[in-house]
């Protein structure tokens, strides 16, 4: 213990410790929902093909306001259960990298709220837009942002790491929404 300090040393004056521990649960995270995913050419699981997804992102910070990081989801629109997730920045390239993620379950609809991206991204035969449709996922933010404090827009609590906030979500929605339990490693 630091002297005068009842209670130990402060957590900001502790130092970094990701780079001692490897990543241990990040490997074992999916991006989509393995039940639904073909494995080569036979599925592992079929339940029903997913024909109709809505698209949407959720805002939150790591470290400051200053630092944004999205939570990019894709919700099947008939159970909804999030089928596909990824993290970062609100720009092109990770609306592209959710619908990569997409691809292997042949969507037919997406509805979205109609920002610029996916005006940009989507076949407009396929992309509905209209916050009616979109009502379920963001039912799900507002249970992820309830669930997961780190989400919280005015909170105390918060990531200080990009790589641990990907992880503390991901880790819930592989849990609660795919159905995977993921296995810790154990400490030697």
């Amino acid at each position: 213990m630091a002297a005068g300090s009842r209670y130990g040393p402060r957590a900001g004056s502790e130092p970094d410790d990701s780079a001692l521990y490897p990543q241990k649960k990040a490997p074992a995270l999916y991006s989509e929902n393995p039940a639904l995913v073909m494995a080569g050419s036979q599925a592992a699981v079929v339940v029903r093909k997913v024909q109709e997804a809505e698209l949407d992102e959720m805002w939150s910070c790591v470290g400051s306001k200053q630092h944004p990081r999205w939570l990019w989801a894709a919700l099947d629109h008939r159970s909804s259960r999030i089928v596909a997730y990824t993290f970062g920045r609100r720009v092109d390239r990770v609306l592209v990298k959710l619908k990569a993620l997409l691809e292997p379950l042949g969507i037919r609809r997406f509805y979205t709220d109609g920002w610029g991206a996916y005006r940009r991204h989507l076949d407009p035969h396929c992309h509905v837009v209209g916050k009616r449709r979109t009502q379920q996922l963001e039912r799900k933010h507002l249970m992820l942002r309830t669930w997961i404090k780190r989400l919280v827009r005015k909170t105390i609590c918060f990531s200080r790491s990009i790589a641990r906030h990907e992880i503390v979500i991901g880790l819930f929605i592989n849990r609660f929404e795919f159905g995977v339990q993921v296995v810790t490693a154990q400490l030697e």
